[in-house]
This record gives structure tokens, C-alpha cells and sequence, in this order.
């Protein structure tokens, strides 16, 4: 472990991958979409968009189904990762709606084409619309099964020639064990890519860690029950665990 990441001040992000999961949204609930709490994380990425810095996102589907579980209980694994897909559309629409009631100019790009709802993804529409310093959410994943939003993220990121990917958890870093369920869990400061596939940390999946590793893209871990938590980091502060190196 290093130095705690707060001493870090001079951090400065231009534009970054903002990746948070589905179960994000629900709240205090058991499934599906918490408005308040849609709200909440709508406000956390204004503050950052305020900061003049550009914002993509990601936000997984399995607050509204998951393929993975759909698959393990007898369902086909293309069409469950399809329908996973489609949940995450929901996501994205959910919180270009909350974002655009704070005057945020919004785009939904979608892997999978439904031009009714969501523009499809075009790489250099996309980085266009960052630079007109709208925030851009890209739905449907790769658009491919057996991909994660993980990955996914990891992909537009470094399409998007993002600086960092910011993936928002429930816990303040990355620990060697779930600090749920052990109080002995030792929380990283900053850990490798080659150390998380290694000792099997929860972080991201293997492909997602991976292709990070190949474009030299940090991955900065925080809590998203943390107020203020996304926009102090981009300041260079906070508590958090950077994965790199």
C-alpha cells in the first residue's frame, strides 16, 4: 500500500468514465428504481460537471434483471444477457431525465439500436457531444452477450479517450476482503492491475481489469453513499483506491 490517495491534490481529470451499478439506483428498495436516490447521484455528477470536467457514464442493468441469474435459472444465456441489456436503457433513461431537471444537457447512446428512445453509439458523435459538454451515457453494454457493463465500461472509456475510470460502490476503496463481513479487512491506498487479477479482488471482472491494463486506464474505486464523494476526488482528495500500474 501507498500513502493515503487524500494527499494527492493535484489531481486534475479533463474527462472521465463514470461507472456505478444498477443496484445503485434502488435505494432502500429490493428492485427496479428509487427516485430519490436517482436524484441524489443526478446532483453528485453535476457538481463534477460544474468543475468544467466532461462525463461519461455507465450504469448497470440488475436493479431491473440480471443475466447472469436469469441464465443460472434455465434461461438461455444470449437472450438473459440481452434483456440485461435492455435494463440498462431503463437506467440510462432514468438518469438522463433526473439530469436534465438540473439543466444538464444529456445524451443516451445505445449499443443497440432503438432510435425512438436513445441515439445509436457513433465513437466520434459521442466524443463530440462530450465536447459540447453534454454528459454522455452509454446503454446496452458492448451490445454484445456475455460482456459486462464492467467491460463495457472499460471499452467506452478508452474509445472515449477518458483519463480515468470512477467506479462509485458501496464501500470507500478496494479491500482484500469484504469489510461486511470481516472488521479485519485491509483497505488499499493503490494496488496494481496484475495484484487485483491475482488475488481475485472484487473490483471489476477479469476482461474489464484487463483490457484497463492494456490502455493504461486508472480506475479510481470510491463509495457513492459518500456525499460529495465524486467531486472530491476530482478535485484530488477524498478517500478512495486507485488501481493502476
Amino acid at each position: 500500500m501507498t500513502a493515503a490517495s487524500s494527499a494527492n491534490s493535484d489531481t486534475s481529470y479533463k474527462r472521465v468514465m463514470l461507472k456505478i451499478s444498477g443496484e445503485a439506483l434502488m435505494g432502500d428498495q429490493g428492485f427496479g428504481l428509487n427516485p430519490p436516490t436517482v436524484e441524489r447521484i443526478a446532483a453528485e455528477v453535476q457538481r463534477v460537471h460544474d468543475l468544467g470536467i466532461e462525463i461519461c457514464m455507465v450504469i448497470g442493468g440488475g436493479n431491473i434483471f440480471r443475466g447472469l441469474q436469469g441464465s443460472a435459472q434455465g434461461m438461455e444465456r444470449t437472450t438473459a444477457d440481452y434483456m440485461g441489456m435492455l435494463a440498462t436503457v431503463m437506467n440510462a433513461l432514468a438518469m438522463q431525465s433526473a439530469l436534465e431537471a438540473l439543466d444538464i444537457h444529456t445524451r443516451v447512446v445505445s449499443a443497440i439500436p432503438m432510435d425512438q428512445v436513445c441515439e445509436p453509439y457513433i465513437r466520434r458523435r459521442a466524443v463530440r457531444h462530450l465536447e459540447k459538454k453534454r454528459v454522455v451515457i452509454f446503454a446496452a453494454g458492448t451490445g454484445n452477450p456475455y460482456f459486462t457493463t464492467d467491460t463495457a465500461a472499460t471499452l467506452r472509456a478508452s474509445e472515449m479517450s477518458c483519463q480515468a475510470i470512477i467506479k462509485g460502490t458501496k464501500v470507500d476503496g478496494v479491500y482484500d476482503k469484504d469489510p461486511a463481513k470481516f472488521d479485519d479487512a485491509v483497505r488499499y491506498d493503490e494496488i496494481s492491475y496484475d495484484d487485483v487479477l491475482q488475488k481475485n479482488l472484487k473490483v471489476m471482472d477479469a476482461s474489464a481489469i484487463a483490457l484497463a491494463r492494456d490502455n493504461n486506464l486508472p480506475i479510481l474505486v470510491f463509495s457513492l453513499d459518500e456525499p460529495g464523494g465524486f467531486c472530491t476526488i476530482m478535485e484530488g482528495k477524498g478517500t478512495y483506491t486507485k488501481v493502476g500500474g
